[in-house]
């Protein structure tokens, strides 16, 4: 029999037991064998630590997220594959659409987050804080890495979703990760870890993957590490308690079942759209992944006077659900995870049954599409009904941990938000209301008891992503009952990897640690303007200070005739009188624009244009005949991506301080700027340059890769100039319409050409005949042809013309078409 293998160390491996079998929900058959007999996870723990944690720590945010995107769409292209695995689980398409490609979009949302952080390996958290009253000695927060491994012990139902939403956080963090999926599923989870090693995109060490037991884990752990916990309570509470977690102070965060409940608010009666949205919520998260979900509706609170009108409705909706064989199209609810969860979930409605009554469905009666109820794990919908919820409590401390909900009725919304609380914390409620004064009054006073609330109406309905659906930007996991802690939320997720310590200094040396200028630190005066900088050459602290500027009553009146600003401080001297304005006064956008002229450099350079402005704060009125001057810094640097067609750039946070002629600072804003990058990867194709690489090209030159001759390489250049010039436009665009922006855009960035890209006209793997009659004359074609190109654009600067791959281009785009392309040949023969 197969067995699975766990990643550990940086190899695959078996255990050395026998092994633990695991089945196939809807068939029970034996799909492998789970075996972690042998492992050494003191060395486990350790080799993450070290060989993951130390690559990790050192990338910085914005490598760390584009890692994370470029896993995503990696995975994304294998995920037909997963599909076949989780069908397995029991689980449909949209449940496994939920686990898998909901898994994979916690690390696009995480990689997002990048854009959030310093363009470092670490995070300055908050404002500065000024400790004295000179100025110079100060406090900020940094937050760096954990320098242990996160331990991720994951619940059974979401094999691929449990582990990705919990690796993208720590691997943003810059903390490597020891997965331990729970066995039942764990095949599922193999299989995509396999994928996930199998790309190398991942430094070796980030991911460790035990598919199977692992009891003795936590003996190990250290006070750097961070353990996270995903499923019952009591097994919960049980490590939590651990005696290594205890003596090593480890960051535990707990999420564990919760009977999280649903309240049909007074006015959504029958007939409302609430109310049809209420059944339809209640029906779906009973039986989406078979009910087994974290977030599931275990409570249905409703007004005593619907709770008929709603036991008929959600009796009516479950009838429609069809049960069996999740590969069938017209299946909507597949099986448990396995017969043992069944026993469970039997055992906790009968529990349940002493003081509810079962009101839609049969423990012991199921009809079935395309399987056997006697080799599957397969349960119907259940629906108890519970009159007296204040008294018979079991309805609020038991879990079924299935398609298992329980009616309840309430007299007025404080009942409601009191049965809610009876459920002593829960990951989830959501209330139907299209009343946001019922809204309100439920969410204020329920919300110490929950970890999301959602209020869903006819308004949010069709954007709303339900009650049961945790989000990447939000946080996910409750108070009490639920485990106390949380989960992803943004940065806030990520900040639980991090370690937030306070530094302590002068404004200098602070901002040497967090890289950023701090105010009262020393200014690096920069030899030129610092807008002739590329954004790589900009530092923290680099300065300007300008000369001096006089402003007059004429300025002011201007410039509240240009921009209709006619406050009475600028165009009223007479109505000064008890104001804190003595003379005609600046605008203090006047004051800004005018600060702006001075510091700006007028000549085209790396500065591509002005992004926005921040923190602008005037300090003082200034008055006509006033004199003013700027000092320019750089604040911050925060690193982009770029997607559109322009030029690989970065933001500049510039600090703008302006002072009076008794250096006294008047007003302060923080500018930011699009700043282009260095452009280093391309050779510039002058005619000397190309001269000079064709004189080294020869005949017997062999390429890097393709089978093009030098000959042929040369030809295909000429072709290419004859379509630039506009001697060849009879062509049909080759890319499709819906990429063609996205491939036009690319021209922009400085990405070479990959090695293998094949032109839409030259067939795989095969070579044209040559049309001249040897090398020699081949590279005088091709300079005649180029300087037709060039000739044509000096006498139509406006014209554009189209390319077969990259759609139409004007002049420039054609220039920098040409600069990829030649560096692509050229490099391909060798020449550069």
């Amino acid at each position: 029999m197969k067995k699975l293998h766990n990643y550990v160390t940086g190899q695959w491996m078996e255990g050395k037991g026998e092994g633990v079998p695991m089945h196939d929900a809807i068939t029970g058959e034996v799909i492998a064998l789970s075996d972690t007999e042998g492992l050494d996870f003191a060395e486990i723990l350790q080799y993450g630590r070290t060989k993951g944690g130390e690559v990790l720590r050192k990338m910085t945010f914005q490598e760390r997220g584009n890692m994370l995107k470029k896993l995503a769409l990696y995975l994304v292209k294998k995920k037909a594959d997963f599909y076949e695995i989780s069908y397995r689980t029991g689980a449909t398409k949209v449940d496994s659409w939920i686990d898998i490609e909901g898994g994979f979009g916690n690390l696009f949302a995480n990689a997002s987050l990048r854009k959030l952080f310093p363009n470092q390996s670490y995070h300055v958290e908050g404002d500065p804080i000024d400790l004295s009253r000179g100025g110079r000695f100060m406090a900020h927060h940094i937050m760096v890495p954990k320098r242990g491994v996160a331990v991720h012990i994951n619940a059974f139902n979401f094999p691929v979703w449990g582990m990705l939403e919990k690796c993208a956080v720590n691997w943003m963090a810059g903390v490597p990760a020891v997965v331990k999926p729970a066995t039942n599923t764990s095949f599922l989870t193999e299989a995509v870890v396999r994928e996930i090693i199998a790309s190398g995109i991942l430094p070796e060490g980030a991911l460790q993957l035990i598919s199977g037991s692992a009891r003795t884990i936590l003996d190990t752990v250290e006070s750097q590490d961070v353990v996270t916990f995903t499923g019952s309570a009591s097994t919960g509470r049980m490590l939590k308690s651990h005696k290594r977690i205890i003596e090593e102070a480890v960051p535990f965060t707990m999420e564990a079942d919760s009977l999280n409940a649903s309240v049909l608010g007074e006015d959504a009666l029958p007939g409302t759209p609430e109310f049809d949205l209420f059944i339809k919520e209640v029906r779906n998260e009973m039986t989406v992944k078979c009910g087994q979900k974290c977030t599931a509706i275990r409570r249905v609170i409703v007004p005593e006077n619907l709770i008929e009108d709603v036991q008929i409705a959600l009796g009516k909706a479950l009838s429609k659900v069809t049960i069996g064989d999740p590969r069938l199209k017209e299946v909507r609810m597949g099986s448990l995870v396995s017969m043992d969860q069944v026993s469970e979930v039997r055992e906790r409605v009968q529990e349940l049954s002493k003081t509810a009554q079962i009101v839609y469905g049969n423990l012991d009666k199921i009809d079935l599409i395309g399987a056997d109820a006697k080799k599957g794990a397969f349960l119907a919908p259940i629906l108890l009904r519970e009159d007296n919820p204040f008294k018979n409590l079991a309805v609020h401390e038991t879990e079924a941990f299935g398609p298992v909900s329980t009616l309840m009725p309430y007299k007025n919304i404080d009942e409601a938000i009191s049965l809610a609380q009876l459920g002593k914390g829960s990951l989830v409620s959501s209330i139907a209301t299209n009343d946001d004064k019922i809204a309100k009054e439920y969410v204020i006073n329920a919300a110490s008891h929950h970890g999301r609330i959602l209020v869903l109406n006819r308004e949010s309905a069709k954007e709303s992503t339900g009650h049961g659906s945790p989000l990447p930007s939000l946080v996910h996991g409750g108070p009490g009952r639920a485990g106390g802690g949380e989960e992803m939320g943004g940065m806030r997720g990520i900040k639980h990897y991090l370690q937030r310590t306070a530094i302590q200094g002068s404004p200098t040396t602070l901002t040497e640690i967090t890289g950023i200028y701090q105010a009262n630190a020393k200014y690096k005066e920069a030899e030129q303007h610092p807008f002739k900088y590329h954004w790589e050459d900009i530092e923290p602290g680099m300065s300007l200070k300008t000369h001096k500027r006089t402003f007059t009553d004429t300025d002011i009146i201007n410039f509240a005739n240009l921009t209709w600003d006619h406050f009475y401080a600028h165009t009223d001297i007479t109505s000064l009188d008890g104001s804190i304005f003595e003379k005609r006064t600046a605008h203090g956008y006047f004051i800004i624009s005018a600060a702006a002229g001075l510091f700006v450099y007028p000549n085209k350079g790396p500065v591509a244009a002005n992004y926005g402005l921040e923190d602008c704060r005037f300090l003082r009125p200034l008055y006509h005949n006033d004199t003013v001057y700027v000092r320019l810094t750089c604040k911050q640097k925060i690193d982009r991506d770029v997607a559109s067609a322009e030029h690989p750039s970065g933001i500049v946070k510039w600090f703008v301080e302006v002072f009076d002629a008794e250096d006294e600072l008047v007003a302060v804003a923080t500018i930011l700027t699009m700043v282009q990058k260095k452009q280093e990867v391309f050779v510039e194709m002058t005619e000397e340059k190309i001269q000079e690489l064709l004189n080294k090209l020869t005949e017997d030159a062999k390429p890097k890769w393709g089978i093009m001759t030098p000959q042929h390489m040369l030809e295909h250049l000429e072709y290419t100039y004859k379509i630039g010039s506009g001697k060849i436009q009879d062509f049909e665009i080759a890319t499709p319409e819906k990429i063609l922006e996205k491939v036009h855009a690319s021209l922009y960035n400085y990405k070479k050409f990959p090695k293998n890209s094949r032109f839409p006209l030259l067939e795989e793997n095969t070579l044209d005949s040559l049309k001249h009659q040897d090398l020699a004359t081949a590279k005088e074609k091709f300079m005649e042809e180029r300087e037709a190109y060039l000739n044509y654009f000096k006498e139509n600067p406006e014209a554009k013309l189209n390319n077969m791959v990259f759609g139409e281009l004007n002049r420039y785009e054609w220039y920098l078409l040409e600069r990829k392309h030649l560096n692509h040949h050229f490099e391909q023969f060798g020449l550069l």
